[in-house]
């Protein structure tokens, strides 16, 4: 059997958009959705800032509709998961994809549309309350607490700039801090401690979250295990992890197969991210290229990964073309 043109690894508005562009390109895409199909954005209830939808609409929905149109175009779509790639090295080589059923496809591109997965803190209430109150991206969640009181949770860059963003909107927020000290650049703590609507929980962690139809306040624990432990709660509306995101590549780096031969695998940052070489999304394979959370570890935004998802569809056309 021939190899297909252009294999995407993995769904959401990257993998989806990929699709529709390949489609149209006579790429004839294989799409692999998965662990979850329509990637993260399921678990939102509602997206205000996707362009075309003036009223929201709901991320199942988004989904859905972006699903529909690539398979409307001719992409095959398949539920499955991609466990490991034997990458070609050479300009022209075959790609040859394993799937977690044992199956294995050859393909000329790949385009790696897995995504970025947030940490969590692993209490059972993050999911009990998900799509009720917590929240991930306070840029995609924060418009709905406006004027509301909330939390995030983490000492860093990221969660500096989470729970500054909020300070516009939110009435007051709490940032959750584990240790006595802020992990964030001088520059962002200084801008946090400005902020007359946040107030930082020192040596705090949270131990669970309540309400009935969502999210109403979260247990704490300060100093947790000394001899002045002390445990209170607060109430707030909403609750913003920024404890940082696991891009999902473990199926791509490099790997020693069974004969012991080591594998190549595409390059990645000190957080995981695939490296493309910008301006493109080609990756350091040839052939292989990288869209969506899985290669942003800045904007991670549905918008943004449709559009590097259209980006990596015309990179893969353009190599298909010896361009």
């Amino acid at each position: 059997m021939e190899p297909i043109k252009c294999l995407i690894i993995g769904s959401g508005p990257a993998g989806y958009t990929a699709a529709i562009y390949a489609s149209r390109s006579g790429l004839k895409p294989v799409v692999y959705e998965g662990p979850l199909s329509g990637g993260q954005l399921t678990q939102t209830s509602e997206i205000e800032n996707f362009p075309g939808y003036p009223d929201g609409v709901d991320g199942n929905q988004l989904m859905d509709d972006l699903r529909k149109q690539a398979e409307r175009l001719g992409a095959e779509i398949r539920f499955g998961v991609i466990n490991h790639v034997d990458f070609g090295t050479e300009k022209g080589g075959i790609h040859k994809a394993v799937t977690d059923d044992g199956d294995e496809i050859e393909a000329r591109t790949i385009i790696i549309c897995t995504g970025a997965s947030a940490k969590y803190l692993g209490i059972s209430d993050e999911k009990k309350y998900a799509g009720m109150g917590v929240s991930a991206c306070a840029t995609c969640d924060g418009f709905f607490y406006r004027k509301k009181i909330v939390a995030v949770v983490g000492g860093g860059d990221t969660a500096c700039e989470e729970a500054q963003y909020l300070s516009h909107l939110a009435s007051k927020v709490y940032l959750i801090v584990r240790r006595n000290v802020l992990r964030a650049s001088e520059a962002m703590q200084q801008k946090v401690k400005a902020c007359d609507n946040i107030e930082i929980l020192w040596e705090t962690q949270t131990e669970g979250l309540f309400g009935d139809d969502g999210v109403e306040g979260a247990h704490l624990v300060r100093r947790k295990g000394s001899p002045d432990e002390e445990r209170l709660d607060i109430r707030i509306d909403g609750f913003f992890l920024a404890i940082g995101h696991h891009p999902n590549t473990e199926a791509f780096l490099p790997r020693t197969a069974a004969d012991g031969v080591m594998m190549p695998g595409v390059e990645v940052d000190n957080e995981g991210y695939i490296i493309v070489k910008h301006p493109t999304t080609a990756t350091n394979l040839p052939g292989v290229f990288a869209a969506g959370d899985v290669a942003d570890p800045i904007y991670r935004q549905a918008i943004s990964a449709a559009g590097s998802g259209c980006h990596a569809a015309m990179d893969a056309e353009r190599y298909l073309n010896g361009i």
